[in-house]
């Protein structure tokens, strides 16, 4: 899965990069479907705010969180990520189920 990580007003250096990287690696394991996710990590007021962005089976899920430090940002946004993406299976299981 490719991964695109933009970040504004915040720098992250390479091994934040593999961090993130790694984190991914579990969501596509269960959703072998992704192709490509963008990241964009923001900060502003003191606080981090990540927002993820992907397509899965034609419908666009996002997921965005805050916090004061940027790694809790990052785990809060994944774990949004992977309900919405979970959601999203449910509701393609129902409709062919129906």
């Amino acid at each position: 899965m490719k991964i695109n990580i933009q970040t504004h007003h915040v720098s992250i250096g390479d091994d934040s990069r593999e961090e993130i990287e790694s984190k991914f690696e579990k969501i596509a394991a269960h959703f072998p479907q992704l192709i490509s996710s963008d990241i964009i990590i923001r900060k502003e007021h003191d606080q981090h705010e990540v927002e993820i962005f992907t397509n899965y089976e034609g419908v666009r899920v996002s997921a965005k969180a805050t916090h004061d430090i940027m790694y809790p940002a990052i785990a809060a946004s994944l774990k949004k990520l992977e309900a919405g993406l979970r959601t999203r299976k449910g509701q393609l299981k129902s409709d062919i189920h129906s």
